[in-house]
């Protein structure tokens, strides 16, 4: 955490702003069982449904991981966001915000169809494997 007269640091403020510990405390049983199986996802599909979302796209960022982008980085907002993508089958919370990044513009350069069905195919041993879902 920034105390009052550091410096800023990209990279600290980066790290504070997306880290996801494995074990935060403030996370329930319940709650990292759910998270663990990726069950806090199913409401998406509601977004899916209406239009919002698409099944497979860059996963959407909160305002804190968009103030960290460059110009180049806007490009993924040029698409729908998804509630799978190329993040979520090669690492999901295991990937740091720059690998995060450079994979969902590899995703918005080379989109293909095929693209997004052997996403959607590896999403389901990412999910049941569970892995880098903390």
């Amino acid at each position: 955490m920034r105390h009052p007269g550091d410096a800023p640091s990209a990279g600290r403020d980066e790290y504070e702003v997306l880290s996801k510990p494995k074990r935060d405390p403030r996370i329930t049983r319940v709650g990292r069982f759910i998270r663990k199986y990726s069950l806090d996802e199913l409401p998406q599909l509601f977004s899916v449904l209406s239009g919002g979302m698409s099944l497979v796209g860059p996963r959407p960022h909160v305002p804190e991981e968009v103030n960290l982008y460059s110009m180049r980085h806007f490009k993924k907002l040029e698409v729908p966001p998804g509630m799978t993508g190329i993040c979520q089958v090669s690492g999901r919370n295991d990937l740091s915000y720059r690998e995060m990044v450079k994979l969902d513009l590899y995703y918005v350069d080379n989109w293909s169809i095929w693209m997004d069905i052997s996403i959607l195919v590896m999403t389901i041993p990412a999910i049941l494997l569970r892995r880098g879902a903390y």
